[in-house]
């Protein structure tokens, strides 16, 4: 088989990749395959060896390549999760988000608190949302991911030209420049401009899933300038050269400065800063992105200023810095 609607979740299925996949991670491709499939099972049935490329097993990492062929086990649905209705206002709240549009690509400003997509309990995020703002458009779809509890600007593609393009420039590393904005607990030293630690996936006992600083790790490497200082908190702006999950966190977090409201990677006294400083949320925001268009060929660069509960925590720690906000 070739294509995706073909796919039968009751029976094995074999799927050749097309140039349209190149490139993509193994798990991103069989849950944009499986929409109906929850995640974890997703990565259940990767780990255990029943997902096979060229008959090989294959890690949840793995990038496709053309040519490859993939087996898909049959898949037990659980009991069919149906995707909720947005309401009044988070539609009308992800239409103003909207921060750039053009027949191939939306810019969104994402708040703090929305998953970007339904799945380990959400029913409902950011992309079923847009695509019940937007009932006529056949093809809405990511092209990158913010963890929950991160805000700011995402891309997601009205074509798949787009989509595959963008993704190829994800992947190969270059043609997307990310920067963020991130409140951190201390001092952060201007000499600090570069962070290379490797990252490695651990799971707690209580079967939570985090990133630790391990030698035995993937190399990742994160670009850090200080914009402001305050007594308890500096404002610091990173750049993601790699892209591994919660880069950012564990990088700010491994020099010993914790995101503010990073509940899964503050210690317990920079826990306690927070709680009598009145942070309530992960306060890193997604503030620009600088790329190519991929049809056009013009260059984009978007800036979107963060939610103003951000900006004045900014201005209440002595963090000042102006945040602006453009798109050309």
């Amino acid at each position: 088989m070739s294509t995706s609607e073909e796919i039968d979740l009751a029976r094995v299925s074999f799927v050749t990749i097309t140039e349209d996949n190149q490139g993509q991670r193994i798990d991103n491709y069989l849950m944009s395959l499986m929409r109906k499939v929850p995640k974890a099972l997703v990565y259940r049935i990767v780990r255990k060896g029943e997902v096979r490329v060229n008959k090989k097993r294959v890690k949840a990492d793995t990038r496709l390549n053309i040519g490859d062929v993939v087996r898909i086990p049959p898949v037990k649905l659980p009991q069919e999760q149906t995707v909720g209705e947005a309401s009044t206002d988070l539609k009308n709240a992800l239409q103003q988000a909207i921060v750039y549009e053009d027949d191939a690509l939306i810019a969104v400003n994402k708040p703090h608190g929305l998953a970007v997509h339904g799945g380990s309990g959400v029913s409902l995020g950011l992309i079923e949302s847009l695509r019940q703002v937007y009932p006529s458009h056949t093809f809405l779809e990511l092209v990158h991911r913010l963890d929950r509890d991160t805000s700011g600007v995402i891309l997601v593609a009205k074509k798949r030209s787009a989509l595959v393009a963008l993704q190829k420039m994800l992947v190969n590393k270059s043609g997307i420049k990310k920067r963020y904005l991130a409140m951190v607990h201390g001092g952060w030293p201007a000499s600090i401009q570069e962070v290379k630690a490797p990252l490695k996936k651990f799971e707690r006992k209580s079967g939570e899933r985090i990133m630790l600083v391990d030698a035995d790790g993937k190399p990742s490497h994160t670009r850090v300038r200080l914009l402001a200082s305050g007594s308890h908190y500096s404002l610091v702006e990173a750049e993601p050269v790699t892209g591994r999950t919660h880069q950012i966190r564990v990088h700010c977090q491994f020099q010993g400065y914790a995101i503010a409201g990073d509940e899964k990677y503050c210690d317990k006294p920079q826990a306690m800063i927070d709680r009598d400083h009145g942070i309530r949320r992960l306060f890193l925001h997604a503030w620009g992105l600088s790329f190519r268009h991929p049809i056009t060929g013009k260059q984009l660069n978007i800036q979107v200023p963060p939610a103003d509960e951000f900006q004045k925590a900014l201005i209440k720690e002595g963090c000042h810095y102006e945040v602006s906000a453009t798109h050309l």
